[in-house]
């Protein structure tokens, strides 16, 4: 991996701080992706679907 600057490492410091919510957000994101892409079982898989339409069901129920 390539060497940044000093102001870049700053920067990105400094808006991982500003930005921690965000940050966990794409983690988690990213981590649920790659399980369903690549770990997940078909028995996962139709777990997850079923997880998801309760949340989807939740979310329009609050709108």
């Amino acid at each position: 991996m390539p060497n940044i600057s000093d102001a870049k490492a700053s920067a990105n410091k400094r808006w991982d701080d500003q930005n921690k919510d965000k940050k966990k957000l794409y983690r988690y994101r990213s981590y649920s992706r790659k399980y369903v892409r690549e770990l997940a079982d078909l028995e996962d898989l139709e777990e997850l679907t079923t997880m998801i339409k309760q949340r989807k069901i939740e979310i329009e129920s609050t709108q």
